[in-house]
């Protein structure tokens, strides 16, 4: 890409709190590229005249939900891990056209990586939104026969069934007031906002056994990263996840492809670790 000045964005709302453009400059400031990357308030009815009134200078676009959803219908072409979630992070301005990424799941596997969990057998995933099924196409990656879910309203969970059934899971779906009863399992994927108190406390069992993934960042620790911490567990936080997503986000606007590494890439991850 040379030294061309290009703009980039995180759009969402609400977007002030994001953490992305401290992660995006920091990596371009080491690369060496005088690229643009601001914070944009926007909605999901006003994604598509947005999209459309970009000028070439645009180079990418970093998205929040519900944009990750509403912005397939206005993609060119997206890639197989968008395709799978029905949920695309990542919008790259590029001949042919727009193409759409998920690099949520390669964040979810590879912050996990970091922390000493590369296989599984079994995990337990509460919530079953969005970023759930991002989460359970990490857990197939990481090699999950078996996926217990857990949901405030197990009537809903057909979808999130019927979607890790085609990565070759089993999947069950309890309700949410059961989690304290399990045991068995080497990884807890909490999707739920923050401040969410979830009414049910993790057994002593399952926090020394198994690896827990709070998504949230903030506020920190939640209460059922706390209860982790406390006992003994081994922790990651939803900075882990942000942080790799965002690294693939950058191999994508630089390299055009999210499997192709940056130049220097052990220096532009540590910087983008330190903005955090």
């Amino acid at each position: 890409m040379g030294s061309e000045r290009r703009r980039l964005a995180v759009l969402g709302s609400p977007i002030a709190h994001s953490k992305s453009p401290g992660l995006h400059r920091a990596a371009y400031r080491e690369l060496g590229l005088d690229w643009e990357y601001s914070t944009i308030e926007l909605r999901g009815n006003e994604l598509a005249e947005f999209i459309s009134g970009l000028d070439e200078s645009w180079r990418g676009l970093s998205l929040t939900m519900p944009l990750k959803q509403d912005v397939l219908p206005l993609l060119d072409d997206i890639d197989e891990l968008a395709a799978l979630t029905g949920a695309a992070n990542t919008v790259l301005f590029d001949a042919p056209g727009r193409r759409g990424f998920n690099t949520d799941v390669g964040g979810i596997v590879r912050a996990l990586a970091e922390a000493g969990c590369d296989r599984i057998r079994h995990a337990a995933l509460i919530g079953g939104g969005a970023t759930a099924a991002s989460a359970l196409a990490a857990m197939a990656e990481l090699g999950a026969g078996s996926v217990r879910v857990f949901l405030r309203r197990p009537e809903a969970g057909a979808t999130i069934v019927d979607f890790g059934r085609s990565l070759g899971l089993t999947v069950d779906i309890s309700p949410l007031a059961e989690f304290g009863a399990v045991t068995a399992a080497d990884l807890v994927v909490s999707t739920v906002p923050g401040g969410t108190d979830l009414g049910v406390a993790a057994s002593v069992d399952l926090i020394a056994r198994a690896v827990l993934l709070d998504v949230a960042y903030s506020p920190w620790p939640t209460k059922l990263a706390a209860e982790w911490l406390e006992g003994g567990g081994r922790v990651v936080d939803g900075l882990g996840m942000l942080l790799h997503q965002a690294l693939l986000q950058v191999r994508i606007f630089v390299n055009g492809d999210p499997t192709a590494v940056l130049p220097g890439e052990d220096g532009v991850l540590a910087v983008m670790r330190e903005s955090l």
